[in-house]
């Protein structure tokens, strides 16, 4: 399909429903910004997007681990916080262009073991360091190990991978999918 869809199915992803962790980071202060950027805290994926994630969940559960989920969906209006406070493209996408989070097609997530201990990946989520660059030498070697088992994990599933946030995986095709607005949920986000 080579046209942008315009209906946006949305699926909402919960601990219930997938067996995720959720730790929606721009739900809270725990994020850059210093302050929450959405005021309700909700996980959604594109309903193609969530098909990726059921596998990724499924290929992780196989070796005893968890995904935890630190944000997927990101309505273009929270797009545009981000990158009013921090306008770096290297970390950010420009919301004239759109994020393939705003298109609901990107997930930012970790490994959790079976004890509820994030895998060690050498930084923390949203660290804007080239020590977050997926292939980064200067981490320990446990830490390089589990990123390229996360990636084996998610391109196994069907995810392409950002080169500078071992965190983002999103879908290959993310620009055929519409960016939205906190306007197409039923209960509003931001």
């Amino acid at each position: 399909m080579n046209q942008k869809e315009t209906i946006p199915p949305l699926v909402e992803i919960t601990a219930a429903s997938h067996g995720v962790l959720l730790d929606l980071a721009y739900a809270t202060a725990g994020n850059f910004t210093g302050k929450p950027v959405y005021r309700r805290a909700a996980c959604y994926l594109h309903k193609d997007a969530d098909a990726l994630l059921r596998r990724s969940i499924d290929l992780a559960a196989a070796h005893g681990l968890r995904i935890r989920i630190f944000d997927a969906f990101r309505p273009s209006e929270a797009q545009w916080v981000l990158w009013n406070h921090t306008p770096d493209p290297e970390f950010l996408a420009d919301p004239r262009r759109g994020s393939p989070h705003s298109r609901g097609v990107a997930v930012d997530m970790t490994l959790v073991d079976g004890g509820g201990k994030d895998l060690d990946m050498g930084t923390g989520f949203d660290a804007f360091t080239p020590l977050s660059h997926h292939g980064n030498g200067e981490i320990s070697v446990e830490a390089r190990r589990n990123r390229f088992f996360l990636m084996g994990l998610m391109t196994t599933a069907g995810w392409d991978f950002y080169r500078n946030e071992w965190w983002h995986y999103q879908m290959f095709d993310a620009r055929r999918y519409e960016a939205l607005s906190d306007s197409v949920l039923a209960r509003p986000m931001m």
